[in-house]
């Protein structure tokens, strides 16, 4: 299992925007998607493969209302772009929880390989 802690992602209502046809990752979608890459450089990964697990402990910045679903898109497609694993479609069991705000925001990630049933 490994486990780390990230910054807090930008609401899937922000990740992505419409430029005419075409479906682009906003400025603020690549910005995340860059902080996780570099937070992720500095631990060594090698992608992990086969099916897993992932639990994530959502600290949002502040105490507005926010939806836990909108922060698990950007999140899990970011961690593939930065190397925990090889595809997202991985991911077959997926446990978030949201606690209290702290200053900044942040997420705490645990993945680990799933056990057979």
């Amino acid at each position: 299992m490994i486990e780390f802690e990230l910054p807090y992602p930008p609401s899937i209502n922000h990740h992505y925007r419409r430029v005419g046809p075409r479906t682009l990752i906003s400025r603020e979608g690549r910005a995340f998607r860059g902080e996780v890459a570099s937070a992720l450089a500095h631990l060594g990964l090698k992608p992990m493969d086969g099916p897993l697990e992932v639990h994530i402990d959502v600290f949002p910045p502040d105490k507005r209302r926010r939806d836990l679903d909108n922060v698990q898109k950007a999140l899990l497609d970011a961690m593939e772009h930065g190397g925990v694993y090889r595809d997202d479609s991985q991911v077959k069991k997926l446990v978030a929880e949201m606690h209290d705000p702290v200053p900044g925001g942040k997420v705490v990630v645990a993945v680990r390989r799933r056990r057979p049933a």
